[in-house]
């Protein structure tokens, strides 16, 4: 996936991709491999890709995306059926498929089109089911052929796994995305989006693609059209989602800058995110978030914060404050940016001054529960630096937090961004005592990304880890002595999860295949009963079974594998695998108990 490409909505892969013949699909992933090579020229708003001498790409993207599979052209002799469209439309970001929305981001009622209306290309969204009084609401026929679409799609992504999901199974986990949206199932649509994303990360080679992430996708789609046709009522509204988050008034807000995160995604987006706080301690967000790489994640910073008539950049407002009136809000507390809102500078506020120091007084423990039960997954920490810690993925920073050893690592490992060397000086500073603020992470030990820090010799100042680089006259030349923690501390006696962990992501790694040795869990399955997790040893034997199951018929002949099997086999062995790891979580820093 090229950041220099424009965004194509899913519909125009799909589209462009179903109308190869099966010679050119076989071979459209050695096309997609050879336009990536290629260099894309932007020229306004067309992006042409120069494939060989005499022939050339061009994706015409007003508004910087391509909505239609005509603003693809090829001047090649096999246009329009050629495999450089198909194999540029592949090649790109994918884009948001709803409809443009309002640039007010302003609470909007949902006005449907007039009658006869719709757009071409596709067929008007099924309208929801009314409710009879009494009558809970159940998914329409409609809905149900989409959600099971989109589950077997997905399935047939995990039992080739990221490794054999080229641009052929993509394109039609596209079209089942597109297909849900259109049936009214928005959660479902973007899920599979995420995991295309995901996928195409993975075969790029992207610095910022993750196993997790992408095996935590693959289970929010499966889940998520696994339960829909079982659902009734609320549960049935949760799971269709919403197409877009509803910004609600907020009245006046007095915000103080916290920090500012650079975003880079594995999905071709990258901007900044700057976290902000009110007098109550409640976080809002101001993001400019596009597509793009690394140098847009760099520079966004530097942007002018897109609010009312403030002419703050990002990074300054991390450090001053905002005045506003009319402010909107979503449900995650990004701060909307219409017509109606009017914002000032105003003055910042130190972080161990009023009113941002009441962050840091909620203790660890009580920060994670909050994070675990769904609010955002911010921790305030007051941290002293012990050392490094040595693991496989890179080393990270050992820290004590008030007894409890924690283990801080990057939040992204794209050498564009200074996380990683600016970790390596804070931990050749033992004994330094910092405020930082970092991102939980659900692991049976106590672990969290580092966003931000107190500069090591002025508490006054703050360092954005991921923008700001430290050097080494920053540190303290007599810093305080370390306090003494155990080797190896911050790992402790874990129970052995990662056993079914591990080939939860294995199969999303290499598919089916890799499990398909019925001996391979046995000795796993003994380790997990022996530490007393039975269903573990129970999901990890049927995970392989599902894995090995391959009838033959009278003749002898493998039958098709049973993808739905194994893809219910995996879902189960994955949602285990991820509420386990959020109890264990919760009792590494001394929380209170997950809820089953």
């Amino acid at each position: 996936m090229s950041p220099d490409l424009p965004a194509v909505a899913p519909h125009v892969t799909a589209e462009l991709v179903a109308a190869l013949s099966p010679r050119l699909r076989k071979r459209l992933d050695a096309g997609v491999a050879k336009l990536l090579a290629r260099p894309a020229v932007r020229e306004g708003d067309s992006v042409r890709i120069a494939v060989d001498d005499d022939t050339d790409v061009v994706l015409e993207a007003p508004g910087g995306t391509v909505t239609s599979a005509d603003a693809i052209r090829c001047g090649c002799l096999l246009a329009p059926g050629c495999l450089h469209r198909a194999a540029a439309a592949s090649a790109a970001p994918i884009a948001d498929d709803a409809p443009p929305a309002p640039p007010a981001e302003e609470p909007q009622e949902q006005r449907p089109a007039p009658p006869g209306t719709p757009t071409p290309g596709t067929r008007t969204p099924e309208p929801p089911t009314p409710d009879t009084p009494g009558t809970p609401e159940t998914p329409t026929a409609g809905r149900l052929a989409a959600a099971r679409a989109v589950y077997d799609a997905a399935a047939a992504v995990l039992e080739a796994g990221a490794d054999g999901a080229g641009a052929v199974l993509q394109a039609e986990l596209l079209r089942a995305a597109h297909s849900a949206r259109l049936a009214g199932l928005p959660r479902a649509s973007a899920a599979a989006v995420s995991v295309v994303t995901g996928v195409r990360a993975a075969r790029s080679a992207d610095p910022g693609y993750r196993l997790a992430d992408l095996a935590s996708a693959l289970a929010g789609v499966l889940g998520v059209t696994h339960r829909l046709p079982h659902a009734t009522g609320p549960e049935l509204a949760d799971l269709r989602g919403t197409a877009r988050q509803p910004y609600r008034p907020d009245g006046s807000l007095r915000l103080y800058g916290l920090f500012t995160e650079p975003v880079l995604t594995a999905t071709g987006y990258a901007g900044a995110v700057t976290w902000t706080a009110d007098a109550d301690g409640r976080l809002y967000t101001v993001s400019d978030v596009a597509p793009g790489g690394p140098a847009r994640a760099v520079g966004a910073a530097g942007r002018t914060v897109r609010m009312g008539d403030t002419a703050l950049t990002h990074r300054e407002l991390s450090r001053a404050g905002l005045a506003v009136s009319g402010a909107t809000v979503s449900p995650t507390g990004r701060l909307g940016a219409g017509a109606g809102v009017r914002a000032v500078r105003a003055s910042g506020a130190a972080w161990r001054a009023e009113p941002l120091d009441r962050l840091w007084a909620v203790p660890a423990a009580e920060q994670v529960r909050r994070a675990l039960d769904g609010e955002h997954d911010l921790l305030f920490l007051e941290v002293t630096l012990v050392g490094t810690a040595r693991e496989a993925a890179g080393d990270c920073l050992l820290a004590d937090c008030g007894g409890v050893p924690v283990r801080l690592a990057v939040a992204h490992d794209d050498p564009a961004l200074p996380y990683r060397d600016n970790l390596r000086l804070l931990a050749s500073a033992p004994g330094s005592r910092l405020r930082v603020v970092a991102r939980l992470v659900s692991a049976p030990h106590p672990r969290a990304l580092l966003l931000a820090a107190e500069h090591p010799t002025d508490p006054a100042s703050r360092v954005d880890l991921g923008l700001d680089r430290l050097q080494r006259a920053d540190l303290p030349t007599d810093p305080a002595p370390a306090p003494a923690v155990p080797a190896g501390a911050g790992a402790g006696d874990e129970a052995p999860l990662h056993l079914l962990r591990r080939r939860v992501h294995q199969a999303v790694s290499g598919g089916r295949r890799v499990l398909s040795f019925t001996q391979g869990g046995q000795g796993d399955g003994v380790r997990l009963r022996a530490a007393g997790l039975a269903t573990a040893a129970d999901l990890l034997g049927d995970l392989h079974a599902a894995a090995a199951d391959r009838t033959r018929d009278a003749f002898g002949r493998l039958l098709p594998a049973d993808t739905d099997r194994f893809a219910r086999a995996w879902l189960a062995a994955a949602v285990y695998t991820d509420k386990v790891a959020s109890a264990l979580c919760a009792q590494a820093w001394g929380a209170a108990p997950v809820p089953a």
